[in-house]
């Protein structure tokens, strides 16, 4: 299955002045598979060591770290290969198992640049942020890599040439039954497999979907696991009941998140960290308000007001125990959490695209689901779950801060429209991940 972030790896390979890279993930999102990809087609050799897999691996980095020995003893004693600078991909996985591990990264730096390193961990985000161990600030590159993105689940379910056809399909006028119908119908089957490498390989070997549910409910699981054996016993308890609470917050009219509705009189001091844990573990994103929308936005947003969205949409569309029938037959009843489903879709998509976002809300109850920054300006996006695309807000907001472009995104087919002083586009959901074609946006 073709992944994006393979350019990525290939440009750091040939980057001159290249530091060893830090690969962060929410675990099982294909990091290691990647990994393993990147080095067989790109290097003569690869040598990959996992932390969890081996626990005497850090026993070789206890001593001191000497780079020239801990690439011996990893090489010659620990795989019978020498790992050779310029021609082997050193690869350490799982690598927030060993802290000293991750302050060597200073010393290949430093000591042997020539040689190309790459640590990754689904819990290293986790490690990171928690503190309590002497990183290597500004001897690393990072990366952060998320489950599949649509643009990558169509492409791997064999609709490349849609994806392909819409990157110089004519963005002035609409689309053709030919693009819209089968997107439509990879979106509806999107939302539910979702970007999960191993419930999207399930999808395309059989197109079947309770075997896709059952590797969900697995990962779900797994999550849930990660809790008992990583977070801090203390906030165990709270990580549940944030985790727990999610969906239903999601489900509600103002996604704003509202810890009192995680626990009545629970306080947001209170369970911070736990919410923090979350969204370092790349399992949660949150999403800011901005009240006063100028540039940089990063300056104006309200951190103690924000909405949580899932990283994945497959799996909130698992744990808010959505029929898969209800999505592919549109049934009225899921027309609500059809709303909370797509706006966690949009987010997901954003954040794929590297491209940063927050939401404005004014005290007339009026909102804007999302704000990016554009050249020197602020390109307002509006998310509709149907081809209804009125939308008060927005006029609302354009109009008051003089907005020269806006996007509406929905089942409505590609096109544009004028909206007193602003330029509208409509981009339909299932080709957001080309809206660089219609705006700028900065990323």
């Amino acid at each position: 299955m073709e992944r994006k972030m393979m350019s990525q790896l290939v440009t750091w390979k040939d980057q001159p002045g290249r530091k060893p890279l830090l690969l962060t993930g929410v675990r099982q999102c294909g990091k290691t598979y990647l990994l393993k990809q990147f080095g067989g087609e790109y290097f003569e050799d690869l040598a990959y060591f996992n932390f969890e897999e081996d626990d005497t691996l850090c026993s070789i980095f206890e001593h001191d770290l000497k780079v020239e020995r801990i690439i011996d003893e990893l090489g010659n004693i620990m795989r019978g290969k020498e790992i050779l600078p310029g021609k082997t991909l050193l690869v350490l996985d799982e690598i927030q198992t060993c802290p000293r591990a991750i302050t060597s990264l200073k010393y290949f730096e430093e000591n042997m640049p020539s040689l190309h390193v790459i640590a990754a961990g689904s819990l290293l985000g986790v490690t990171i942020g928690k503190g309590g161990i002497s990183f290597p600030v500004g001897k690393v590159s990072r990366l952060q890599m998320y489950p599949m993105s649509f643009e990558e689940f169509v492409i791997a379910d064999g609709g490349k040439r849609l994806i392909q056809g819409l990157r110089k399909a004519d963005i002035n006028h609409g689309l053709s039954e030919a693009y819209t119908i089968p997107l439509t119908k990879y979106l509806k089957f999107y939302y539910i497999v979702g970007g999960m490498p191993a419930a999207v390989k399930q999808w395309i070997d059989s197109h079947q979907l309770e075997p896709v549910l059952r590797i969900q409910d697995e990962i779900i699981k797994d999550y849930a696991d990660d809790f008992a054996k990583h977070a801090p016993v203390t906030d165990l308890p709270k990580l549940r009941l944030i985790w727990e609470s999610i969906p239903s917050q999601l489900a509600k009219d103002n996604h704003k998140y509202v810890f009192s509705h995680v626990k009545t009189g629970a306080r947001a001091k209170d369970l911070e960290d736990a919410m923090r844990w979350l969204v370092d573990a790349g399992l949660i994103h949150q999403l800011y308000l901005v009240e006063k929308p100028e540039i940089p936005l990063s300056a104006q947003a309200n951190t103690s007001s924000y909405k949580v969205y899932l990283s994945d949409t497959g799996l909130l569309c698992r744990r808010m125990k959505i029929s898969p029938k209800a999505i592919l037959e549109e049934n009225d009843l899921f027309i609500h959490t059809k709303g909370a489903l797509t706006e966690n879709y949009v987010y997901t998509q954003l954040i794929s695209m590297g491209i940063p976002a927050w939401y404005w809300q004014s005290n007339a109850n009026a909102e804007v689901d999302y704000l990016i920054e554009g050249d020197a300006s602020i390109l307002p996006l509006e998310v509709k779950s149907a081809d209804n695309t009125k939308a008060k807000s927005l006029r609302l907001f354009c109009k008051r801060y003089g907005i020269p472009e806006a996007v509406k995104t929905s089942m409505k087919n590609v096109g544009w429209s004028q909206m007193d002083e602003t330029k509208v586009w409509s981009i339909p959901l299932y080709m957001l991940f080309n809206m660089d074609r219609f705006v700028n946006v900065n990323n």
